[in-house]
């Protein structure tokens, strides 16, 4: 049975352990210079209706190191942008390929192409998630706290994709999440009360910011205007804008405070310079850990085990 890594949600707590743990040994053996091929021979399809820098070539040099193929579609230079549907594109994309992976709006068109595909499916982003970003943020924080679970995360900010996927690994691996976002740009509402409902840790929702990032260990943000959000871009500006991550900021977390942004970032504006460059920082470290975590999760969907895979 195939497959799939549509959402955070859809996997257990054991199932996102076996990702991470994947990952530390993917990205060990990587930096050891040792050669770890277990997909030699395999293709993914990579479709992108939205621009992308870290998705497209993380996992295009993922696949490659993992001994496979990577190859970029975009609507206009496929069949999608002439009106072929997304359920025929999955279908006939699975007679060629061994996985897709897909950035796009609609969430929708992520589970349509894993309900008509039939190789696993990844998402690569969609407006309502981004799984990849989280889970290789939550593998980041792993490598630098050694742990996860006890921890306080403030996600500040829009209560984007990014925000909701935060959502769902809290509720999954049990550490507490407080989110600071202003009125009318809160998370979606029916993932939050879900996870309020079945979680184990502490996951709220507040207006205050300080009642947010008080004793955090984390503090992760993301951008105020989102690809496709461009014409609202300066009344997010004005609503957002005392949702800044700066140096008075990190005066009310711990004193050893980790920083996190998903990338591109708005200098100036979500962040600021002196944050982003500063010794709180790991942005840069969870932006080289896309690469690592996507490779466990390419491996682990589309490999047959670790026999197959080839070390030297």
């Amino acid at each position: 049975m195939k497959r799939d890594l549509l959402s955070i949600y859809d996997l257990t707590s054991e199932e996102i352990e076996v990702i991470l743990q994947k990952a530390g040994e993917i990205k060990e053996m990587h930096l050891k210079g040792k050669h770890y091929r277990p997909l030699e021979g395999k293709s993914l399809a990579m479709i992108f209706e939205k621009p992308s820098t870290r998705t497209r070539v993380s996992f295009e040099v993922g696949m490659y190191q993992l001994g496979g193929n990577a190859f970029f579609l975009n609507p206009q230079d496929t069949q999608l942008g002439r009106g072929e549907t997304i359920a025929d594109t999955a279908r006939v994309l699975s007679r060629y390929v061994d996985g897709i992976m897909i950035r796009t709006f609609a969430q929708e068109r992520v589970q349509d192409m894993a309900r008509f595909a039939s190789v696993p499916v990844i998402n690569g982003l969609s407006d309502l998630l981004h799984p990849c970003q989280i889970l290789s943020d939550i593998f980041t924080i792993w490598e630098k706290r050694g742990e996860y679970r006890g921890l306080k995360v403030a996600y500040v900010g829009d209560g984007n994709n990014v925000a909701n996927s935060w959502i769902n690994g809290a509720l999954r691996l049990g550490f507490d999440l407080w989110l600071a976002c202003p009125p009318g740009y809160e998370s979606d509402q029916e993932i939050l009360s879900r996870a309020i409902q079945e979680a184990s840790s502490k996951i709220v929702l507040t207006h205050n910011l300080k009642e947010a990032v008080e004793g955090a260990h984390v503090i992760s943000t993301d951008v105020w205007a989102s690809m496709g959000q461009e014409e609202k871009r300066q009344d997010r500006i004005k609503a957002l804008r005392a949702y800044q991550v700066n140096a008075d900021l990190l005066l009310l977390a711990r004193e050893d405070i980790l920083v996190m942004h998903c990338l591109p970032a708005h200098r100036g504006e979500e962040i600021t310079d002196e944050v982003m460059n500063g010794p709180h920082s790991i942005v840069f470290d969870q932006a080289e850990n896309r690469l690592h975590v996507q490779k466990a999760i390419l491996t682990l969907l589309m490999g047959k085990g670790e026999e197959d895979g080839k070390r030297h």
